[in-house]
């Protein structure tokens, strides 16, 4: 009896073809520079003033690339804006090409413009008030109070805490008492008028900033101020 060996053609799995575009979708997404853009703030006035012209500036910026980096693409673009446009060359060229920082700058500023239509908005920044669209008249001592009160917003402030922060420093003026206190924040919310409920006395303790739907507060860019809770 003889025995007969079974022969099976080897099973391989099938060969999967990449192509580059799949090969670089598989690899990690990973950034890094492809080339930069040059904004050029200039109008054709001002250029032919310095004996040039638009065309002439592209041409030799292109020129000077291509003697120090023969194989680099470029494209150029002019940037068409109304006459009318204020501000500097520069910020008007970014803008019209919709450079992203140019455009969040813009659109900061016209939220700015909206806060300030209406309510109250305490600018940290500039040392202001602005009630309905309109700067409020404030010594420097009652915005000092207002700001105290509203970097610590929600926080109750007893008077001796308001004396001690807001006149310690002072050389010229004598520190109140505890209860004259009373009388800077009576003044501050005379001036503050509709809007006097945002600074609200806690009876018995001291004062608290509350934040309406309303009150708007502008820090301003940057690090905030390190007085900021």
């Amino acid at each position: 009896m003889s025995n007969t060996a079974l022969l099976e053609r080897p099973v391989t799995a099938p060969v999967r073809v990449v192509s580059p575009a799949d090969a670089a979708a598989d690899l990690p997404s990973v950034r890094s520079p492809r080339g930069f853009a040059l904004y050029v703030g200039i109008d054709e006035i001002k250029a032919a003033s310095a004996g040039v012209s638009l065309p002439v500036l592209v041409d030799a910026l292109r020129r000077t690339l291509a003697e120090l980096a023969p194989t680099a693409e470029t494209h150029a673009t002019v940037a068409l804006a109304p006459q009318s446009a204020g501000g500097r060359d520069l910020d008007v060229v970014r803008l019209a090409l919709h450079e992203p920082g140019a455009i969040a700058r813009a659109n900061a500023a016209v939220e700015e413009e909206k806060d300030e239509e209406s309510g109250v908005v305490v600018d940290i920044s500039r040392k202001r008030v602005l009630l309905d669209g309109e700067s409020a008249s404030f010594t420097y001592k009652e915005f000092e109070l207002l700001q105290y009160l509203v970097l610590r917003e929600g926080r109750t402030i007893e008077r001796s805490e308001l004396v001690s922060a807001l006149w310690q420093a002072s050389t010229d003026e004598e520190a109140p008492g505890e209860r004259t206190i009373d009388v800077h924040v009576r003044r501050l919310r005379a001036k503050l008028g509709r809007h006097e409920d945002i600074v609200r006395t806690v009876r018995g303790v001291g004062y608290r900033f509350d934040r309406h739907a309303d009150v708007s507060i502008r820090y301003g860019h940057g690090t905030p101020s390190p007085d900021r809770f």
